[in-house]
């Protein structure tokens, strides 16, 4: 079986900025891979054309185009009669593209396409409370109603996404996987008083909540060091950047016990999760994310939020602490008994990796998306 996978982000150094998307097509197309399966990925709208073989993955660069008018209808007319192209030469049997952005409005491919659920921006424009562009809600609609089949992440995404576009078909539950024979525990690594978050600094991720959180956790724990490591982005609210905004909120000790490192390598994220006493997740707008596969394959102890698609990963209490992020004196306490209770982190830390090695091992999941794709190939 040979499958496909649509997307304008794959981590590669040739492909530029990706994220969890991204990488969840990654682990997906190397379980596939390693499950006996080809796989093939379409990166598209790239700066220069070019074909990658890497660890068993054929990565197709379609270059960006453009055209005196029209520009984006012609450009997704020529990526697909490049698909197509492949699809016939390659004997490709399945297609599959991310939800976000209608990426595959107004093409036609000769094979299945399934779209997966990793959270469209009318998702996240209805968690945020923020009123999506009409464009992109018709592209993203126009995309959902030419695919033949649906898969989402979490039932929570599944469930809001229905909601929105008011979607008839039938939505299987397939969770985002992790290798978590590259996600392992490294105990002699970790270092005392030290919280982490990794991910885009981003009002929807918390950090907003994360200042006032951490003004609250030096007050009582003032040894305390808070590590960002991710990309610091302009806020839709204001204009000015995330950092900015997080800064006039932190009190002078917070200040000085803050470090922003900025955007870091695939290697560099697993060792700061590794240094970490403690990770910090304060999110509202996810679909399943892989950095809370990614801390707690490490056997972190987590404090994230609770909303939604949390219930679907944490088990609070037993993998770490869901808490809603604006009870920021209940969050900075959770946080504070992380740190002070090296048994409690233990403990959690091992209930989180056994809880993934269970239900969210690249090997597991592989399996499910392989019946998934062969009940299509037998319809």
């Amino acid at each position: 079986m040979h499958i496909a996978f649509l997307t304008t982000e794959y981590p590669h150094q040739k492909t530029g900025r990706y994220g969890g998307i991204g990488t969840s097509i990654k682990n997906a197309a190397e379980a596939l891979v390693a499950a006996g399966s080809r796989a093939s990925v379409f990166v598209i709208s790239q700066k220069e054309p070019s074909i990658i073989e890497e660890n068993g993955i054929t990565i197709y660069l379609i270059a960006q185009r453009k055209y005196r008018f029209l520009s984006w209808f012609f450009y997704k007319k020529y990526v697909q009669r490049y698909i197509n192209d492949q699809i016939k030469k390659e004997n490709i049997d399945i297609l599959e593209a991310p939800d976000w952005s209608g990426i595959s409005a107004f093409m036609s491919f000769n094979c299945p396409v399934v779209i997966r659920f990793n959270g469209s921006d009318a998702y996240f424009c209805d968690l945020e409370g923020r009123k999506q562009k009409r464009k992109n809600f018709w592209l993203e609609k126009m995309a959902l109603r030419s695919a033949d089949h649906f898969i989402s992440v979490s039932q929570f995404t599944a469930a809001r996404t229905q909601k929105l576009f008011q979607l008839k078909k039938e939505i299987t539950i397939i969770p985002n996987s992790i290798d978590v024979s590259q996600f392992t525990s490294r105990p002699e690594m970790e270092k005392e008083h030290r919280l982490l978050y990794f991910g885009t600094l981003i009002r929807k991720k918390g950090m907003l909540d994360l200042a006032e959180i951490f003004n609250k956790i030096v007050e009582k724990a003032p040894k305390t060091t808070l590590f960002l490591a991710g990309n610091d982005v302009i806020d839709l609210k204001t204009g000015k950047s995330t950092r900015y905004l997080m800064e006039e909120i932190l009190s002078p000790q917070a200040k000085k016990n803050i470090r922003f490192l900025g955007k870091v390598n695939y290697d560099q994220v697993q060792e700061e999760i590794a240094k970490a006493t403690v990770i910090m997740l304060p999110s509202y707008a996810e679909a399943l994310p892989m950095t809370w596969l990614e801390a707690m394959a490490m056997e972190k102890a987590l404090v994230t939020s609770d909303i939604g698609w949390a219930k679907e990963v944490m088990i609070n209490g037993v993998t770490g602490f869901t808490v809603e992020p604006r009870n920021h004196e209940l969050y900075a306490d959770k946080i504070l008994q992380l740190l002070r209770d090296k048994n409690l982190r233990q403990t959690m830390g091992e209930a989180s990796r056994k809880r993934i090695t269970t239900h969210f091992s690249s090997k597991e999941i592989a399996l499910k998306n392989l019946d998934f794709y062969k009940h299509i190939c037998d319809l």
